[in-house]
């Protein structure tokens, strides 16, 4: 049957119009699986951030520096570091009352009375070592030195890190403002320094090692019970701290000026010793040494300025007691 022109073209245009309409079947939108993917490159690079920052000791001694994590909580609040109350070995570091100077004999040291490490007194290590391992003396070591400063603190910490103790003793200061005159006292901002220098040494060598600082006494309180014995003014005269104790009768401005000048460089050390302490979950700070009122009898009847026998022994009552509380 033959078709007009007219049909055949209406046939081509409708032919035509199919061609144009029709398309092919879209691909596949690859946007949903780049956002994936992307999601994905967050979290993960979140994770190994996270990974990165963590440690047994921070670079910072501020756990908000890193940020809080997505419960809320910072890194740091993740571990639980518990301070042992019963370490099982003790070194320590400071002057010549940690080596019980003037407890036993004139001018002499005595660490077998010590109240850290002493083996004929109730000190510390006796209190908290099982007692053979006390007299033994193979868990405790004694590396004060008298008339030491805090300058000679690094090195101590050094030769103590050595035995890799479980606690380590600090009592460092008094010599510091014990001096020729209060001009060459130990200034606030280099025993901040060397101090904080110090206790990083050690956190670098033994990052798991207890440290007790007991505060500096107070010096004044030394010089006005000391002061009461005759034959104590005259040992004072050979040159034991000369800052405070030097014209000990005298009652002048100048002289009480000196002495609290002295005192409240010692005010300023126990800050000191306080604050950079505080920045170190290891480290306990003890304010009692401060604040306890000697008594004529806790002080050496060779000079009546370091702590006796008697002196000693409630020294290591206070550390005992601050390094066995459960809290801080």
């Amino acid at each position: 049957m033959r078709v007009s022109a007219t049909r055949r073209k209406r046939s081509a245009a409708a032919s035509s119009t199919t061609r144009t309409t029709v398309r092919p079947s879209p691909r596949p939108s690859l946007r949903p699986s780049l956002r994936t993917a992307g999601r994905t490159g967050v979290v993960l690079f979140t994770t190994a951030a996270v990974l990165s920052s963590a440690g047994c000791f921070g670079s910072s001694d501020d756990p908000s520096r890193h940020g809080p994590t997505r419960a809320g909580k910072t890194p740091g609040a993740k571990r639980s570091i518990v301070w042992n109350t019963r370490p099982t070995s003790i070194a320590s570091v400071g002057d010549s009352i940690t080596r019980g100077f003037d407890a036993c004999s004139v001018l002499s040291d005595c660490p077998e009375v010590s109240w850290s490490t002493g083996t004929d007194v109730q000190s510390l290590a006796q209190r908290l070592l099982p007692s053979a391992t006390a007299d033994a003396g193979t868990h405790a070591w004694n590396f004060a030195k008298t008339g030491a400063v805090v300058a000679d603190l690094p090195g101590q910490i050094e030769a103590a890190a050595a035995r890799k103790p479980k606690l380590i003793t600090v009592m460092i200061g008094a010599n510091d403002a014990c001096r020729d005159s209060v001009d060459d006292m130990t200034s606030p901002e280099q025993f901040r320094t060397t101090f904080a220098s110090a206790l990083t040494r050690l956190r670098r060598d033994l990052p798991k090692t207890q440290v007790y600082v007991a505060s500096v006494p107070d010096l004044k309180r030394l010089w006005s019970e000391g002061r009461k014995n005759v034959f104590g003014r005259q040992i004072w005269k050979l040159g034991i701290c000369p800052s405070m104790l030097k014209d000990s009768e005298d009652l002048d401005a100048a002289s009480n000026d000196r002495r609290q000048r002295v005192s409240d460089r010692v005010t300023e050390y126990n800050k000191v010793l306080k604050d950079v302490c505080g920045r170190d979950v290891l480290c306990r700070y003890d304010p009692a040494v401060h604040e306890y009122r000697f008594t004529t009898d806790e002080l050496s009847k060779w000079d009546w300025f370091h702590p006796s026998k008697a002196g000693q022994a409630q020294l290591a009552d206070m550390a005992y007691r601050r390094i066995t509380a459960s809290a801080p």
